[in-house]
């Protein structure tokens, strides 16, 4: 099953959100993750979750948000952050989360979906590339 993030989720959500983090080896403060919740459950931001559950057990997440183009007359739709326990990896939930999104786009009229991975994610990459070849574009980040 695959839904919106709710309120109650949140204990669920900060699991995984931590488990997340140290897959990438990324260290965040608590007010950071904290505001990344609020933001989830704000109606007026465009940041959101759909969350994967497996028998009842929230397993993943795809964080994503949706803004104005430059490069269509729509809304583009960013998938920001994908991540599934490594129990739930290899049965299909990733690809179900990224088509669940598509479906959700669709439905609500944004024009394209982008995300990127780290080039060395050969198992997230050999999920994507069945969705769509890379693009070829490199992102660059400027810490400011």
């Amino acid at each position: 099953m695959i839904r919106d993030a709710e309120p109650q989720d949140e204990t669920g959500w900060r699991d995984l959100w931590a488990q997340y983090l140290a897959f990438y080896d990324v260290t965040l403060t608590p007010e950071i993750t904290s505001a990344t919740w609020a933001r989830l459950m704000d109606p007026a931001s465009p940041v959101k979750a759909r969350l994967a559950f497996d028998g009842g057990e929230m397993v993943g997440f795809a964080i994503h948000l949706n803004h104005p183009s430059t490069w269509v007359l729509g809304n583009d739709c960013y998938l920001e952050d994908l991540f599934l326990t490594e129990a739930a990896r290899g049965k299909g939930l990733g690809r179900a989360l990224i088509e669940d999104l598509i479906a959700l786009a669709r439905a609500r009229g944004w024009q394209r979906l982008y995300w990127h991975t780290d080039e060395g994610n050969t198992t997230a990459r050999q999920l994507y590339d069945r969705f769509t070849p890379s693009d070829g574009h490199l992102r660059y980040r400027l810490k400011l």
